[in-house]
């Protein structure tokens, strides 16, 4: 009787929502959850439709709330360091009652999932049960829960239970007991990664950056640029809506509108705006040239440029602008004025209170967002990301790496690359994070001081960039950074030990792609192997497929949700292209060269496109590069190649080092184990190695000027 009153109180003070169906099978069965809050054993007790053993750490145990709660529940207390405890739960799972175990072993100070505890995997694989994964959402925002500092905790948070498949775990043959124990406990990590990957709710990025106002509290602080005015939700809100609703009067709905603006305030809120009027943006790539520029506006059907005046003056943007045919150029300064009275009055009123009512419904798996690949390796292309993708990223992150409300973000990353969209701009913004936005990743100097000026604890950034804000930084520049994630090339040796000496940081490198949104995989505190990319995101499936003149591993293709819609060429314009892959439909070719260990980890050898057959052999041209940096790791490199009548093709080696030479790096090669096709014929001393507005290195340039070369 108690129990039932109690159920309909809960219920209705914490609206309580189930998701998913809970389908218990006649076998041992352990339901795992992650762990929020002192309300979880309490939820699950009243709302789980079996009645299960809880399975209850001793300190938990001794809390007067705790055992008020656990009197309703059969419960057993455990000591984590006794060695037998372990065996008391295998023999509770072997009677045949179902056992409820927070793998976790606490409650999450973190808002994340923290680190799993081998014996609760160990148990399930001792006694062959079969896993419910359970997954608790909202009682973060309890104040019973542990979350400290200024994350927003309420009395009453609405609190979803979602019940993911049943499965059982399985890890693969051989090894000591530790070494088993030690699997167990990756294979539940990934499991629960997994389950809190699925669990995410369909949305569109304007809906979800709704959400993240209601749920982080319209008054937070949450974004800045060098404007140096801290922008709270709500202002950001009034921006975002005042946006959309000025330009939905330029433009049609559904209709892809460019955007050529600096990674500032304002960009976030016309992307934002945008999407809640119903328009598409297009990310322009203002460092590209009139080519590329008129390429990107021919393939996404751009019949309107939104840009400020500000901004092209200061960018010299005036001749390429004025060099484009067939587009419209409006300005921020021009759209302002067309501001009225009941524009301002609509904005602070109804508007505000209610978003959701003046905003477009879009369906989530409709465009979002169009991007431009970087044309490192050719044309730029359009890349449609639908906001089921994005978010799809977003959330597939956010399962694997603990980013909280306590941190705050520097992205000098440009938006229009899709690593400063994602990681850099939209996943703090929806995720309640704290952000500062820099126009310019090149301002080596100032970023360091900017990092340390507002204590920043999250830096996105490429190897390129990284290494020289690490040169031109203070030791003490970075004293409060705890994530500094490389992405979008390869890391070298050098930079990862320049900001471990100097800064004593360990930079985790993840791997992605435009069309994917961007990340595929990522090393973290919890899954870190040096050299590798780190593991696949939750939700993202991957195959090698072998390619022939290379023996070691293939390439790599992949499927999931957070792949994009297809691609838009400048040679049929508004068509949707889906890319075909060997690996069959929905699936992603990412033309890299990788091989995958059996702890799934990703290590990259090199594009398809970057391989060289030299004498009927296939030499990867970023393995040339990196013995040229062992050669001379004080300069920069990079390798291209060129037709050769007697062998197929020729390595060329760009260098900025005037002394380097054949010999050195012949030396090296057989140091190295490298093969002597391996080592270039031909060096050319450059003052500077070309570089596109991304960071990455300008391929397409390396390569006309290799086969200029007499």
């Amino acid at each position: 009787m108690i129990k039932a009153i109690l159920y309909v109180i809960v219920r209705f003070l914490f609206r309580v929502k189930v998701v998913g169906t809970f389908q218990r099978e006649e076998n041992h069965t352990v339901i795992i959850a992650n762990h929020q809050s002192f309300l979880d054993g309490l939820i699950l007790g009243l709302f789980l439709p079996i009645q299960p053993v809880f399975v209850v750490n001793t300190e938990i145990a001794k809390r007067p709330l705790v055992r008020m709660f656990l009197s309703l529940s059969e419960y057993l207390v455990v000591d984590p360091a006794n060695p037998m405890a372990v065996k008391q739960i295998i023999r509770l799972v072997e009677s045949g009652r179902p056992v409820v175990i927070f793998p976790e072993g606490r409650i999450t100070t973190t808002g994340s999932l923290m680190k799993i505890y081998e014996g609760s995997a160990f148990v399930t694989l001792k006694t062959a049960a079969t896993i419910h994964p359970v997954i608790i959402e909202g009682a973060t925002f309890s104040t019973l829960s542990r979350m400290g500092g200024d994350y927003p905790t309420r009395w009453f948070p609405q609190i979803t239970l979602t019940y993911c498949t049943p499965t059982k775990l399985t890890i693969t043959e051989g090894g000591t007991a530790h070494q088993r124990r030690t699997k167990s406990g990756e294979a539940m990590r990934t499991l629960l990664q997994k389950c809190l990957f699925e669990s995410r709710r369909a949305n569109t990025l304007h809906g979800t950056f709704f959400d993240a106002v209601d749920m982080y509290g319209s008054s937070r602080k949450i974004i800045e640029d060098t404007k140096q005015i801290e922008y709270t939700y709500r202002q950001l809100l009034t921006m975002t809506l005042g946006m959309g609703r000025l330009l939905g009067r330029h433009s049609a709905a559904g209709e892809t509108v460019g955007v050529l603006m600096p990674t500032a305030v304002p960009t976030l809120a016309l992307i934002l705006g945008l999407s809640s009027a119903g328009r598409v943006p297009a990310m322009l790539n203002f460092t590209a040239g009139v080519d590329g520029l008129q390429s990107a506006c021919e393939g996404a059907v751009i019949k309107t440029i939104i840009t400020s005046k500000a901004f092209v003056e200061q960018a010299k943007l005036e001749s390429k602008l004025s060099a484009l045919h067939g587009v419209n150029i409006l300005y921020l300064e021009d759209l302002k004025e067309e501001m009225t009275l009941s524009d301002k009055l609509w904005l602070m009123g109804y508007a505000r209170y209610f978003p959701r009512d003046v905003s477009v419904h879009s369906d989530p798996a409709s465009p979002a967002v169009v991007l431009f690949t970087s044309g490192s390796e050719g044309k730029p292309k359009g890349v449609v990301l639908s906001h089921d993708a994005i978010l799809a990223n977003i959330a597939q992150i956010r399962a694997i790496v603990d980013f909280s409300t306590e941190d705050k973000v520097l992205n000098a990353l440009p938006i229009f690359h899709s690593f400063g969209l994602t990681a850099g701009t939209l996943l703090p913004i929806l995720g309640g994070i704290r952000l500062f936005l820099y126009p310019s990743p090149l301002h080596y100097r100032v970023i360091p001081e900017i990092a340390y000026d507002r204590s920043c604890t999250i830096l996105f950034g490429t190897g390129t960039f990284l290494n020289n804000y690490g040169k031109h930084a203070h030791p003490y520049d970075f004293y409060r950074l705890r994530y500094v994630v490389a992405g979008a090339e390869k890391l070298s040796e050098n930079v990862r030990d320049l900001w471990f000496e100097k800064f004593g940081i360990r930079i985790f490198e993840g791997y992605g792609a435009t069309e994917t949104a961007p990340v595929i995989a990522v090393n973290t505190p919890m899954a870190y192997r040096s050299g590798s990319v780190g593991q696949a995101l939750p939700g993202i499936e991957t195959k090698v497929i072998p390619v022939p003149g290379i023996d070691a591993g293939g390439i790599l293709h992949v499927r999931g949700a957070n792949v994009m819609n297809g691609y838009l060429r400048s040679e049929r314009p508004g068509f949707l292209e889906k890319p075909a892959s060997d690996a069959g439909e929905g699936w992603y070719d990412t033309g890299d060269i990788v091989t995958i260990d059996e702890e799934g980890f990703i290590r990259i050898s090199g594009r398809v496109k970057r391989f060289a057959k030299i004498a009927g052999e296939m030499i990867s041209l970023e393995s040339v590069e990196k013995l040229a940096l062992i050669t001379s790791p004080s300069f920069s490199h990079a390798v291209s190649s060129r037709s050769d009548e007697s062998r197929g093709e020729m390595i060329v080696l760009f260098t900025t080092d005037k002394e380097m030479g054949r010999d050195a790096l012949q030396q090296n090669a057989r140091v190295q184990g490298y093969p002597e096709i391996a080592v270039p014929k031909k060096i050319v001393y450059v003052e500077a190695i070309p570089v596109l507005g991304t960071g990455k290195t300008d391929y397409v340039t390396l390569k006309t000027m290799a086969s200029e070369i007499v």
